[in-house]
């Protein structure tokens, strides 16, 4: 090799030792290699000049020149390389000593735990879950469900009205939803109505200004107070347990006839008699009856040909008897202690 490429490579390994990442590997590389500036590239642009006698062997030490500085270039690209990915490592490395980070997982609020525990059990049982808005007007929620002009419940001491004629209001149960269902679908109808509802109450430890409930509702051909019993009966022993007895006491609703408060024998006691059941042996979780002709004929059903039964539990009274709460307000505190019991 020429004498001054042998200098030429002498240079580069002393600008090797300092070459300590990346970035200086590329301006060595450039120095030597780079088209337009690099040291390689400029000797072979000479060659034009060389006499043509020694062009081969100007050539072929250029070439020599060019792979051995190329070939340590490749060598040592592969260093920095690990020695880059080394560092990255370090610096990115996890202390698997130290203890891990906590992250909160939230989970289902205990009301709706049971709305979707409450749901599955009629669904199995081959109902249809309906929703509607929870802002409704005069006609579904009192006029169509049979409620007279000065029925309590029609004042504003006892509803949320939203406008001033009091023809919209905060629904105070989720039966709007059977009448839009009826008047849209007409029967045979198989459904459950779960949803948020509001009443003036004052907040104690039994009653809130807003709560849930879940309505049921079949209408079809010879439908029975037997066909009410049972699928309540069948309800409570899923919900709580498979001795749980059902009773149903004589009560009026406007949109039933005849009507029932149902109670089921005390969870606690187990029917003898309690504190919580008052020693009675029976708790009142849900009111229900035969759908009234005068709710059909609003929602244009024909109460000679269909019969059909209605409803409602509290989804707040049931989770307080599963889970022993002994205030509904708790529910509505977002209060982190509770909630994350459950």
């Amino acid at each position: 090799m020429r004498p001054d490429f042998e200098d030429i490579l002498i240079n580069f390994k002393k600008d090797v030792e300092g070459v300590k990442d990346i970035k200086s590997f590329k301006e060595l590389r450039d120095k030597y290699l780079s088209k337009e500036k690099g040291i390689i590239p400029n000797l072979m642009k000479k060659i034009k000049q060389i006499p043509r006698e020694e062009k081969p062997e100007y050539g072929k030490d250029v070439n020599l020149l060019k792979g051995q500085i190329t070939n340590f270039l490749n060598d040592l690209e592969k260093k920095i390389e690990l020695v880059e990915l080394e560092r990255k490592s370090q610096s990115e490395r996890i202390d698997i000593s130290l203890p891990g980070i906590d992250f909160f997982v939230g989970s289902f609020h205990p009301v709706k735990i049971v709305e979707k525990e409450i749901c599955n059990i009629f669904e199995r049982m081959g109902y249809f879950i309906a929703e509607g808005p929870e802002v409704e007007n005069d006609f579904n929620n009192f006029e169509a469900l049979n409620f007279p002009d000065d029925h309590p419940a029609r004042d504003a001491q006892d509803t949320f009205f939203v406008s001033e004629d009091r023809y919209y209001l905060l629904r105070t149960h989720t039966s709007p939803v059977q009448i839009r269902t009826m008047k849209r679908y007409g029967a045979p109808i198989k459904i459950i109505a779960p949803g948020k509802v509001f009443r003036r109450d004052t907040p104690d430890p039994t009653h809130s200004p807003i709560f849930h409930q879940i309505e049921g509702l079949v209408v079809d051909k010879n439908i029975t107070m037997a066909d009410l019993k049972g699928t309540l009966e069948k309800f409570a022993r899923e919900c709580f347990s498979a001795d749980t007895k059902i009773r149903l006491r004589p009560s009026f609703f406007p949109f039933v006839e005849p009507g029932a408060e149902v109670d089921i024998s005390c969870i606690f006691c187990k029917g003898k008699g309690c504190r919580i059941c008052k020693n009675s042996g029976w708790i009142e979780i849900l009111g229900a009856g035969m759908v009234h002709p005068a709710v059909f004929e609003k929602c244009g059903i024909d109460s000679e040909k269909y019969s059909g039964f209605a409803f409602g539990l509290g989804v707040d009274r049931i989770t307080i008897l599963k889970y022993g709460i002994p205030d509904i307000r708790l529910f509505f505190e977002n209060d982190v202690r509770f909630l994350e019991q459950f």
